[in-house]
Order: C-alpha cells, then structure tokens, then sequence
C-alpha cells in the first residue's frame, strides 16, 4: 500500500511538473509574439486639405512623423457614433500630453457638421489639447479618403441618420503605414490599440 502511494505521488508529482513545462513555454511563447513588430498593412497618402473645428487647415503634412489614430463619424449619428467617440475620448485622455500622437477624426456629413458645429461637438467632448482634429471639407474628398484608409463611408436614406461608415480605428505610424484596424465600439479592442500605440511611440 505504501508502495502504490509512493507510486501515484511520483505520477502526480510528475504530471505536475510537466503542466508547469508547457505553462511556461505557452507563457514564453504569448510574451515573444507580443514582442513581434506590428503588421504593415498598407501605406497612407492622402492628397487632400480639411478644416478641423478651430477653422485651421488640416493636410496630411501635420502627420508626417507622427504616430496617429483615424476614424469617420458624424454628430448626429444616432447609433455607432456615441460608442466610438467614448472610446476615442480614452485614447485622448491617455495619450493627449504626448507630441508624438494625434487624433483625426473625418465627418462624413460636412454639409450638417461645419467648422461651428464641429467646435461645438468638442467643447462638450471636453476637447482642450490641441492633439484631436474633428475636420470637415468635400464630401467627395473624405468619401475618397475613407476608400484610402481601407473604410466606408457613403450616404444611405435607409440608414439611421442616412448614413452608413465603418466602426474602425485606424492606426498610422510616423512612416505613414498603417499598422492595424480596432473595433471603434468594443472596448477590448480600444484597449489593443492603446498597447500598440504605446508600442510605437517606444520604437526608436
């Protein structure tokens, strides 16, 4: 009986330690992939020029050497927008000191969200650094330069508000590529780009 006793700790202990084996080799394994670079999906040019809400224009020029977050919204959005704009406000707060990020967020419907609207629209998002740009312009244009960013954005009368627009965050590297697509309503995936917007803001 002894014997069998000494037996079966001998198995558990064995077991036990080959579980800590591959919990640790998984755990290695997790910490390298985190430590891999982030994926070039694309490069970003834009040719256009939009007005943000304190009447400055705005060309992709301000961006060149910065690290930066896109999205398309609109201010009467009835629906996405709220969500995604509570997440971007996240993104702000964390990152709003730091000279080596921006924000850019596109209307889509410049013929309602004007220079005036869109000053408003901050003030109540509390809006103070000068690290977020609400920019209007051609419809056309930032239709246009949504298709460039790899989102939607068009108008639909079916649509609540009328009209339709990809939830995505976009993030940019000071090079211009864009290194990765979040789900602008899911907070887990803001949480994502923040750790990665971290993670280019330390690359050399």
């Amino acid at each position: 009986m002894l014997i069998f006793n000494l037996e079966k700790d001998s198995k558990v202990q064995i077991w036990a330690g080959l579980l800590m084996v591959v919990l640790t080799m998984i755990s290695l394994g997790c910490d390298q992939s985190s430590r891999e670079p982030l994926p070039v999906i694309g490069t970003i040019d834009i040719p256009y020029t939009f007005t943000d809400q304190q009447n400055r224009q705005i060309g992709q020029e301000l961006f060149q050497g910065k690290i930066y977050v896109a999205d398309f919204f609109f201010t009467s959005c009835p629906t996405i927008c709220p969500i995604m704009k509570s997440q971007m406000l996240r993104i702000y707060e964390k990152f709003k000191d730091n000279d080596q990020f921006l924000l850019l967020s596109h209307s889509i419907d410049p013929e309602h969200d004007t220079v005036e609207v869109l000053n408003d629209f901050a003030a109540r998002l509390a809006i103070e650094a000068d690290s977020w740009h609400l920019v209007t312009g051609v419809k056309e244009e930032i239709y246009d330069t949504a298709f460039r960013y790899g989102l939607a954005a068009m108008e639909d009368k079916n649509a609540p508000g009328g009209f339709i627009h990809s939830g995505s965050f976009t993030l940019v590297d000071r090079q211009g590529k864009i290194r990765g697509y979040y789900k602008g309503t899911e907070e887990e995936a803001v949480d994502r780009l923040i750790k990665d917007i971290g993670r280019l803001i330390d690359e050399p």
